[in-house]
């Protein structure tokens, strides 16, 4: 049975092909054979001395003869010839080779705290695991916890930072976890399971009813402040504020949770912000860890 059939259509230069299944996901026109270079299947069409310009479009390929012939007499001919390259394995398009998995390792303002860079998304949002307790739908994390110095694993988009206890300097893990998270990543292991579903920021923040100040706030950390904290493997989420004692309450995660510098960045750095950026309404920022 054919893969393709012949629609009708009512220009008499194209002759327009469908199939049931999709044959590339984005549309495609060309004109030569060099500019067809990334769709082999219109490079082969091209070498077909009459064709004169093909698109591809979903499930339809169209092309548009030079006036040296009638579609009605090579038309079964240019049907013969795709059916055949497609039969005998040819591309529709070339397939990108991914990218083979890379992380490097990057040191925070918190030394029980190494960052791991990967080349690739492994979450869709942040999370924090305090313990192998909380790891039962994050596989990844849950494997970083059996190392014995791992105390703590936090994710973000494409990086993981993890606390370790004072067992083992960095000097002596980090070349291990690192070589650890890359084949992981590499052997394609889930680092979420299919049933984790994680709360992101921004749905928790959606959900809660914020006054206008407490709206400002979050933004003020979303937009200034998480962007710096999250290239220093860390991460700082709103968690309330009081108004008669103008002060903004804030959890630190990551590489923040524990650093010794968190109280400095917190004071002169967010906190005089908040006060800059909110005269009169924010005096001081807390954590609530950290």
């Amino acid at each position: 049975m054919s893969r393709f059939r012949i629609l009708p259509s009512e220009n008499p230069d194209l002759l327009v092909f469908s199939t049931e299944t999709p044959l590339v996901e984005r549309a495609y026109a060309f004109n030569n054979v060099s500019e067809a270079a990334e769709v082999p299947l219109a490079q082969q069409l091209f070498y077909l001395p009459f064709v004169k310009a093909v698109t591809l479009n979903g499930t339809q390929l169209t092309l548009e003869r030079f006036p040296i012939v009638e579609w009605s007499d090579v038309q079964d001919e240019v049907l013969e010839q795709l059916e055949k390259y497609l039969a005998d394995g040819g591309e529709v398009t070339k397939t990108k080779k991914a990218a083979p998995a890379s992380v490097y390792a990057e040191s925070t303002p918190n030394p029980a705290v190494m960052k791991f860079v990967a080349n690739k998304k492994l979450v869709p949002a942040s999370m924090e695991f305090t313990s192998i307790d909380t790891t039962k739908e994050a596989p990844l994390a849950q494997a970083l916890f059996h190392f014995p110095f791992v105390k703590e694993v936090y994710m973000d988009e494409n990086f993981v930072s993890i606390t370790k206890y004072d067992i083992s300097t960095w000097e002596e893990v980090v070349q291990q976890v690192r070589t650890f998270i890359r084949e992981y990543i590499a052997e394609n292991k889930p680092v979420l399971s299919p049933r984790f579903s994680p709360v992101s920021e921004e749905t928790a923040n959606a959900e809660v009813k914020y006054s206008p100040t407490e709206q400002e706030i979050v933004r003020i950390l979303d937009e200034y402040i998480k962007p710096a904290v999250a290239s220093d493997g860390g991460n700082i989420v709103f968690q309330s504020f009081d108004e008669d004692a103008k002060a903004v309450h804030v959890v630190l995660q990551g590489a923040c949770s524990g650093c010794p510098s968190s109280t400095f960045t917190l004071k002169n750095g967010i906190e005089t912000m908040m006060r800059e950026m909110l005269p009169g309404k924010v005096e001081q920022v807390v954590a609530i860890n950290g």
